[in-house]
């Protein structure tokens, strides 16, 4: 396995928890989807597991660069 699998693997369940998270809350906060909850909490289920696997692999070789954004400027020296 590579090593942006296995990154992508552990990145994948905490991005998969938080779209669930985020799917789930209008779902039940909502009184007109709370009436239809059977029905949609396992779409929920399913857009989070589809959103997060491509998101999780999108994310995993940034955790692996050292810097993945331009280098911010150097600071300019304090007055005395």
């Amino acid at each position: 396995m590579s090593t942006r699998f296995q990154i992508a693997a552990l990145v994948f369940m905490m991005t998969n928890a938080v779209a669930f998270g985020i799917g789930i809350v209008p779902i039940l906060m909502i009184p007109a989807f709370a009436n239809h909850a059977f029905e949609a909490i396992p779409a929920v289920v399913l857009a989070s597991f589809a959103v997060s696997a491509p998101l999780s692999w999108f994310i995993a070789p940034r955790l692996r660069a050292r810097y993945w954004r331009t280098q911010p400027q150097k600071a300019l020296p304090r007055p005395r």
